[in-house]
């Protein structure tokens, strides 16, 4: 629902006058190719869950922390070339959304800590059903994210 609200008032705020343009920084692509990845090294930690945890869970955990850590560098970038939150109504956009973003990633990355931590003392169904819980989650937080970017290259 934040996202949804988020999108409207992009939609109208842009319609009701001066806008201003940021320039989407480059590593906003790469940073994409590794949340899908990570979309794919979760369902592949889901579809083998057996209990103890699986080196897919602890690459899904890396390649969120990078994202999340692409996700500030994208915002060191845009800060280097003087473009601040206040900077315009495009920046708000865009630090906003990706900002909320990363907040509700960060959160899933902390459920993926405390599953690979215990891992070992969960039965192998409850850990199956927190790995399914959690990786529909992720999923999510990786269909959103293509969403945000579409809406950022569309609208900012």
């Amino acid at each position: 629902m934040i996202f949804a609200g988020l999108t409207s008032t992009v939609i109208v705020r842009q319609a009701s006058g001066p806008w201003g343009h940021t320039s989407l920084p480059s590593i906003l692509y790469l940073n994409t190719v590794v949340l899908l990845s990570s979309s794919v090294t979760f369902e592949l930690a889901r579809r083998n869950a057996n209990g103890t945890g699986s080196m897919a869970l602890y690459g899904t955990l890396a390649l969120g922390l990078l994202f999340v850590g692409g996700q500030l560098y994208a915002w060191k970038m845009l800060v280097d070339r003087g473009v601040y939150l206040a900077s315009n109504p495009s920046s708000s956009t865009f630090y906003l959304l990706t900002g909320v973003h990363a907040l509700h990633l960060t959160g899933g990355i902390l459920v993926l800590a405390y599953l690979v931590s215990r891992a070992g003392a969960m039965s192998a169904a409850k850990f199956r059903a927190c790995i399914g819980a959690a990786s529909v989650y992720w999923h999510f937080m990786s269909a959103l994210w293509l969403y945000i970017l579409m809406l950022l290259v569309t609208r900012t």
